[in-house]
């Protein structure tokens, strides 16, 4: 009989056992007897036994759930990432060395006023596209333009007071030159001719200091008309806005003056077409590298886009703090979607003098590279195992490492715990 049948069994047993020794007495007045109610020892016995199956059962099934489990992750095997062997170029190039830097504008400007002003007008956002010479906000200008109306008058007024002296000078030319024949034929003095003539003399000074006054009321004019031009502000070159630092209504100036409720910039203007590269090289490593070097460059936003590059120039000074040199690199083609700030790694290329005879060359990461028994040997990924495969390595730059033979371009090798991989594994990549 089960063990649960048999202790229901056992129970019912005794309740009716119970149940006849606590009935009501008889007339004769005798008690029940108490003694019906011991368990007799072969019931206790069984009890016990039921419990050890119970225990012994469920001991049995976790056992066996952690053998399966085992068993299953086995099966599975570890865990690896992998990496693609990449094919080197032909033609003897190698990486010589490699560097992280930034994206960086040769033209960069934070573009203010010449003078300070309040800002009424601001034309343009970050990200709008601007031409050489377009207008990208205006200033205040309504007390030089007042300026400029009253130099206007002054020069209409300098110019009408010559007028006025010339027609005068001409009537006291004729009186001088009709005196002149009058004392010829002796009908004046002397003395009346001497004082046309200095008449004469006299708004002929006249007429040229009132000339002199009309040149400097019309340079007046021309200051102000230019300082006028100095309230619009406008693009010194042609690239995209990057920046607004400053609002409509705001005061700006060409300092600091003001104290710190003045802007002293406008907008950050970049020209997207001056984009290069730039990035420190260790001075240990710069005597590698020289103008012109070809390079490739991989953005930190698009690990999987190469893009080619040179050296434009080699700044000629070290930083001291740093024991580092200065080199800047131009892209061969720009791309809307390179940017400036945008982190980059640049890996220098050099011809070989004698390049390696070999079919196919390829690299892969230092790292999927394992060493035993003096064998140098990688882990080639397929199909959910692992092939140790021997192979002939060549130069090591940086993290990567040339494979001569063994291994061809688009396979996959182990980069991940490659020290306890057996061969033929069975492995799970990572996700």
């Amino acid at each position: 009989m089960p063990v649960s049948r048999q202790r229901l069994f056992n129970s019912l047993s005794h309740k009716n056992l119970i149940g006849m020794a606590m009935q009501t007495p008889d007339n004769s007045g005798t008690r029940p007897d108490i003694s019906l109610l011991r368990i007799s020892p072969a019931d206790k016995t069984k009890r016990g036994m039921g419990k050890k199956s119970v225990v012994l059962f469920a001991a049995v099934l976790m056992v066996s759930a952690t053998v399966a489990s085992v068993v299953f992750f086995e099966r599975q095997g570890p865990v690896i990432t992998v990496a693609v062997a990449e094919k080197i170029a032909d033609g003897g190039e190698r990486t010589v060395l490699d560097a992280s830097g930034y994206v960086t504008p040769r033209r960069r400007a934070t573009i203010s006023a010449k003078i300070t002003g309040q800002i009424t007008e601001l034309r343009v956002d970050e990200g709008t596209r601007v031409k050489k010479g377009e207008i990208l906000a205006r200033l205040d200008d309504a007390n030089i333009r007042a300026t400029i109306r009253t130099l206007t008058a002054e020069v209409a007024s300098s110019e009408a007071s010559v007028s006025e002296i010339r027609v005068t000078m001409k009537n006291a030319e004729q009186n001088y030159v009709r005196n002149r024949n009058l004392r010829a034929s002796e009908n004046i003095t002397a003395r009346e001719v001497d004082d046309s003539k200095a008449q004469f003399d006299a708004l002929a000074s006249r007429l040229n200091a009132a000339r002199k006054q009309v040149d400097v009321s019309r340079n007046r004019l021309a200051e102000m008309k230019q300082e006028l031009a100095n309230y619009t502000v406008t693009a010194p070159f042609s690239g995209i806005v990057v920046s607004k630092d400053a609002q409509m209504g705001e005061i700006v100036a060409p300092g600091s003056a003001g104290g710190g409720y003045t802007r002293t910039g406008i907008v950050t203007v970049v020209d997207m077409d001056s984009l290069e590269i730039e990035v420190d090289i260790n001075e240990s490593y710069i005597a590698r590298l020289k103008k012109g070097q070809k390079a490739t460059a991989t953005l930190d936003a698009y690990p999987d886009w190469r893009i080619p590059s040179s050296i434009r120039t080699i700044i000629p000074t070290a930083d001291r703090q740093k024991a580092t040199v200065k080199v800047r690199l131009a892209f061969e083609s720009l791309d809307p979607k390179i940017l400036p700030d945008m982190g980059v790694k640049v890996s220098f290329i050099e011809k070989d003098e004698k390049p390696v005879q070999a079919a196919e060359r390829v690299r892969v990461p230092s790292v999927s590279v394992a060493e035993k028994g003096g064998e140098t040997a990688v882990f080639v990924y397929t199909d959910g195992r692992v092939e140790r495969r021997p192979v002939r390595t060549g130069s090591s730059e940086g993290k990567t490492v040339e494979i001569l033979a063994g291994l061809l371009p688009g396979e996959q090798v182990a980069v991940s715990g490659v020290e306890k991989l057996h061969d033929g594994e069975r492995v799970r990549l990572s996700k």
